[in-house]
Formats: C-alpha cells, structure tokens, sequence
C-alpha cells in the first residue's frame, strides 16, 4: 500500500516524527504556510495535489485540519484522503479540550509550536507585505506588534524534538514583549489519523 502525505510546513515536524521512517510512505508534499489565509485557494490547491497523486498512491494523508475551508473535501478527490478533524493546527496538537483550556486561560495569547517557530516574525508578516518600506522606517517588527497589539503570552507548544525550537520561540516573545510559556502536547489527534491510514493500508 503506497502511502501520500500532503500537508502544511506548520505540522511538518509532528508528521516527521509519526512517519518518517515508514516504508510505505512513498511522496512528501510541504506546502507553506498560509494557504488558509485563503480558503478557497487552500481548497482548490489541495483538490490538485491530491489528484496529482492518482496512480501513484493509494490513500492520501492529509496534514490539515478544517482551516476554515476543509470540513469536506468535495466529491472532485479522486483519491482516499484521511485528513485532521480540528479546527486547525493547534487544535491537532493540543486537542479541542486543552486548547479551549488555554484559551480562556489568556484569551490574548500567541500559539506557538516548532512550525510556527521556525517561521519566526514571517508567521505574521513576510517580505511582500514590508517591501518598499523600510526606507520609511517601518520593518517587519513594527507590523507585527500592530497585529500582535492585546496579545500577552506565546506559549510554545512542544511537541518534541530539539530544543532549539523552544528558543526561537521564546527568543519571538521577547521581541514583541510577550510574557513565553512553554507546555507539552502528545499531538494524540494526528497520531489517530495517522493511525487511520495506517489501518487502511493493512485493509486487504
């Protein structure tokens, strides 16, 4: 049974450590973040990267949650797909209950992980966004304490590896003066999907 991952940059981490050594895992697919800014450009890529995959797998895994866009995937896949069921990547890392937890907690919080990590300060605004005004005096720092105004706390969300992860993400707080928190997560909702492909692969 050969197995396709299609998924966003922001998971890559958690979905490596669930599949990377797996012989029947037989195409990776990263695709960067931000797509779900626009739903209907999230959808309709999707539906092209799946379908490109005919003949070349047989079951796709899908590493996105709803986003805004996905609650069902429309009829136009041409393949099985078995996708995250949250709201979004959060969501899949915490479940619903501990993220609403952290939610109430400090409604004004960032959440961070070793995706959005890496991603640094271009999690909110990226070159395109600045271009042309730094001469003015504006840079990527000064948009993203617009957007991050009412925020308190990042918490980071570890979901394993290294802990230079753990560091981009408090060195992110302290730029933006967020107060950095740090919790684990056992990333159960997209290991009982990843767990779901892996049963459909030993369906005869």
């Amino acid at each position: 049974m050969r197995i396709g991952i299609i998924a966003c940059e922001i998971l890559k981490n958690e979905i490596e450590a669930l599949s990377g050594d797996d012989p029947g895992v037989v195409h990776r697919e990263y695709l960067e973040m931000g797509l779900h800014d626009n739903p209907g450009q999230l959808r309709e890529t999707l539906i092209k990267k799946v379908n490109e995959l005919v003949e070349k797998v047989d079951i796709v895994f899908v590493g996105y949650a709803v986003c805004k866009s996905l609650e069902n995937l429309p009829s136009e896949i041409e393949l099985p797909v078995i996708k995250l069921r949250e709201e979004d990547c959060i969501g899949s890392m915490l479940g619903p209950i501990e993220y609403a937890k952290e939610r109430e907690a400090c409604p004004g919080t960032w959440f961070s992980s070793p995706g959005w990590a890496v991603l640094g300060l271009d999690a909110i605004v990226n070159d395109e966004q600045v271009r042309g005004l730094e001469g003015m005096g504006y840079d990527k720092l000064y948009f993203a304490k617009r957007e991050l105004e009412g925020y308190s706390r990042c918490l980071f969300i570890d979901t394993g590896g290294v802990g230079w992860y753990q560091e981009k993400a408090r060195d992110f707080a302290a730029l933006l003066g967020l107060r950095f928190e740090c919790r684990t997560a056992d990333i159960q909702p997209i290991r009982a999907a990843w767990n779901k492909v892996k049963t459909y692969a030993l369906t005869p």
